[in-house]
């Protein structure tokens, strides 16, 4: 017969979902180990139990007199008006990035591609999409528009390590400068399977287009953050 879980593992278990689900704020106390008590009908021992198991797992730090904190995980800060590759990013943060091709296709570009590339009806570009990984973490889903025209050698193999490396040392080009919208969403199911993440839980999608040294539009992104594990800053001045 399969042993049921420990009743601190499912309290455990049920605190870690609600840090997860945001309702448990990072930075924020739990409910007190007497609250907990009483909603499981657990003793404080076993409450005490599932606590310091968080502690060790990192989701949950105490603080003595004061109570038990929902832990602030360390983000990945990216700087909107830095344009840098995400191979860039993660390398210059001794990352290893791993990239997954999940689409590579050559496609008919529809009205709103040929607007954001300022192509000509039907023009051909390269649609692809990718998974990106930090220590088999899903970080980001990328999918990215590229005119056929500008890259006709542009492979897969390209794709699984940086394009901008591509860009810029195999083809030459220099990149001028990035035009970025950013989004907080709640994910579809497709995208929220990718990122290892839940409908409910809010993340940041990036819209935007690049532009070679000539003004060209060379590319057109749609860029899904996970929002837990990414952070993006502005570093304003007063004129």
């Amino acid at each position: 017969m399969q042993r049921s879980m420990p009743l601190y593992r499912t309290i455990a278990q049920h605190i870690k979902s609600e840090i997860q689900a945001g309702n448990f704020i990072e930075g924020e106390t739990i409910p007190t180990e007497k609250s907990l008590s009483e909603q499981f009908d657990a003793s404080r021992v076993t409450v005490r139990q599932a606590i310091d198991l968080l502690v060790t797992e990192g989701m949950l730090h105490k603080v003595q007199g004061s109570g038990t904190y929902v832990k602030e995980q360390a983000k990945v800060e990216h700087n909107i008006y830095e344009l840098v590759s995400f191979t860039e990013e993660m390398t210059n943060l001794d990352k290893q990035p791993e990239n997954k091709i999940l689409n590579f296709q050559m496609i008919q570009s529809d009205a709103r591609i040929q607007r954001k590339l300022q192509l000509d009806s039907n023009a051909p570009v390269y649609y692809i999409r990718r998974q990106r990984f930090i220590d088999d973490i899903p970080y980001v889903v990328e999918d990215t528009y590229m005119p056929v025209h500008l890259f006709p050698d542009l492979t897969y193999q390209v794709m699984v390590t940086s394009k901008y490396d591509y860009i810029e040392n195999q083809k030459g080009f220099q990149i001028k400068e990035s035009f970025q919208e950013v989004l907080p969403i709640l994910p579809d199911s497709e995208i929220a399977e990718l990122l290892n993440t839940t409908e409910q839980q809010p993340i940041l999608k990036v819209k935007s287009y690049s532009v070679l040294s000539d003004d060209i539009p060379f590319e057109y992104s749609e860029v899904y953050f996970k929002s837990d594990e990414y952070r993006f800053t502005v570093r304003a001045r007063r004129p």
